[in-house]
């Protein structure tokens, strides 16, 4: 059974920073991918940011520069490093995995329950 637990999110001021960790098992090797997603209530799933198992990554504009996508395969755990957090970066945040990369939701078939992250002005 795959299973995929976020942890990490919580309230901060906007300029401080968070780190959100996935820690995944279970999860079959052709899952290369990993990716981060986040939600507002109202809104569709977005994506954030993702990374393949050789390093390659890809992030959504809105949040590059001041995010950074890791993962240690060693502990099968994927990062999000959120620095510089802005009030609009309010949302759950959920991870999820995929064979292939897609900036689309629809490509990952497996996800976390989410972690809800909040930022103050």
């Amino acid at each position: 059974q795959v299973q995929l637990v976020e942890s990490g999110g919580g309230s901060v001021q906007a300029g401080g920073s968070l780190r959100l960790s996935c820690v995944a098992s279970g999860l079959p090797f052709k899952f290369a991918w990993m990716g981060w997603f986040r939600q507002t209530p109202g809104k569709e799933r977005e994506f954030v940011a993702a990374v393949s198992r050789s390093g390659a990554t890809y992030y959504a504009d809105s949040i590059k520069g001041r995010f950074t996508i890791s993962r240690e395969d060693t502990r099968n755990t994927a990062y999000l490093q959120m620095n510089s957090v802005e009030p609009e970066d309010t949302a759950v945040y959920y991870c999820a995995a995929a064979r292939l990369f897609s900036r689309a939701g629809s490509a990952y078939e497996y996800w976390g329950q989410g972690t809800q992250v909040t930022v103050s002005s």
